[in-house]
């Protein structure tokens, strides 16, 4: 039996065909793999220290987590908040959502994961966040030759984390939801 065509009912250009098959298991296995991979870093990302500060002798490193329960503890709880919820709860929750849409396809409901490719573009939407608290911090921080900024492993850790996030979330093809599992 010949496969339907579908067409643009504006333009008239054909659609093109979803991903099914095999191209669309390899496609499900790679995103599920960077997935994987970036919550495989993610302990570093957020426990190495991201930044060092040197102002008059005096030497600060801090990580995210220790940077968010220091700023919580100094009682600056909006910018503690923000980082801690952009910078360590966002990422788990949209990677792990990810990687559940993908790997779990098999035993995993389609309203399931629909639900989760949705939680993936709404905390996809926030991951930006804390990239303009880091450049805001940076410009604050440096106060003409008072203080000294160096970055740290963990800044680089997190970009790699940042960077597999945003490749597994561009790999995905999200027509993949509403198709069968088992003819996939």
């Amino acid at each position: 039996m010949a496969e339907a065509t579908f067409s643009c009912g504006r333009c008239g250009e054909p659609l093109p065909q979803a991903s099914g098959g095999r191209r669309g298991r390899e496609v499900s296995s790679r995103v599920a793999l960077l997935s994987a991979t970036a919550l495989t870093l993610f302990p570093a990302a957020v426990l190495l220290p991201v930044f060092k500060v040197e102002q008059f002798g005096r030497v600060v490193e801090a990580s995210l987590w220790s940077g968010s329960l220091g700023l919580l503890g100094r009682g600056e709880i909006l910018v503690g908040l923000v980082v801690l919820v952009c910078s360590l709860c966002l990422p788990v929750l949209k990677l792990s959502s990810l990687l559940l849409v993908t790997a779990g396809r098999r035993w995993l409901a389609a309203h399931h994961r629909r639900l989760g490719w949705r939680l993936v573009e709404w905390t996809g939407r926030w991951g930006m966040l804390d990239v303009l608290l880091v450049a805001v911090l940076v410009a604050w921080m440096k106060m003409g030759d008072l203080v000294e900024f160096t970055v740290g492993p963990g800044l680089w850790v997190f970009a790699a984390v940042v960077l597999l996030s945003l490749t597994a979330s561009a790999q995905y093809d999200p027509h993949a939801l509403w198709e069968d599992p088992d003819s996939a």
